[in-house]
């Protein structure tokens, strides 16, 4: 037994790429989106949670991909894009990526003919994974495993660029709980919401390896970040956080409308 449990926890240190956002963008992504949830949609989400909100189950599925029974879900989390390739040009995971998972289970949910645990574990994949495609180095490189192996500084302190935008600089910028950052960043107009959750998942995650294209120019291997990079990547890190949790309400009524 001792050994089983140590090989799991080996297993979560050496796989670092299947973690988007931190515990908090998570929460925010969901927070924002049960927010914008029709009373019909909201309804048939809490159903199918048992009685939970979008937010319980937001990082339960970095946790799952790690374990026997759901790591056939570990790639799913992102989707490579090297340098010089587009999310249609480069060769495709074979295990499958984020943006074929998202249509899949997408689907699965709209044409109903679930179980209940089956629809409860959709649900669950689907809270997570949208927030995980407005992550930006979940757009990263393969040769760097999404920037797992690009080595900066954080205030001195030697870490991953893909740490950085997971949870470094979320915290970093506010130090809010997840309640405050929805209060804080999701004051947008109907005709607002309309623009920022129009669009396809393929679209949506085009913005978010544009977003990670400039990161790779703007922070090679060995920048010092401090000050400066919390204030200019603060912004970019509520826009993401906030199409997150609208393109995820639009998501959620048009399966349960």
């Amino acid at each position: 037994m001792k050994r089983l449990v140590l090989c799991a926890l080996v297993a979560l240190c050496i796989a670092p790429d299947a973690f988007g956002w931190g515990q908090k963008g998570h929460d925010v992504v969901a927070c924002i989106a049960e927010c914008h949830l029709s009373r019909r949609a909201a309804r048939r989400v809490t159903r199918a949670l048992e009685g939970h909100s979008p937010v319980y189950y937001a990082n339960w599925m970095d946790n799952a991909s790690h374990t026997p029974e759901y790591a056939y879900s570990s790639t799913w989390h992102y989707a490579n894009i090297d340098e010089g390739y587009t999310y249609e040009t480069m060769p495709r995971n074979e295990a499958g990526d984020i943006v074929t998972a998202l249509h899949d289970i997408i689907d699965d949910l709209r044409k109903g003919g679930l179980t209940p645990e089956e629809e409860n574990i959709r649900l669950r994949m689907l809270v997570h994974l949208v927030g995980d495609l407005h992550c930006p180095m979940h757009a990263g490189h393969k040769s760097d495993l999404g920037g797992n192996t690009v080595s900066v500084l954080y205030f001195d302190t030697p870490t991953k660029l893909h740490t950085i935008w997971d949870t470094q600089l979320v915290e970093s910028a506010h130090k809010w709980s997840y309640t405050e950052w929805q209060r804080q960043i999701d004051r947008v107009t109907r005709k607002q919401e309309k623009e920022l959750s129009d669009g396809t998942v393929e679209e949506w995650f085009a913005e978010t390896a544009a977003i990670c294209a400039e990161i790779y120019k703007e922070l090679p291997e060995g920048t010092k970040l401090s000050y400066d990079h919390v204030a200019k990547y603060a912004p970019v890190i509520e826009d993401q956080l906030l199409k997150g949790g609208l393109r995820l309400a639009r998501i959620l009524n048009y399966i349960y409308r």
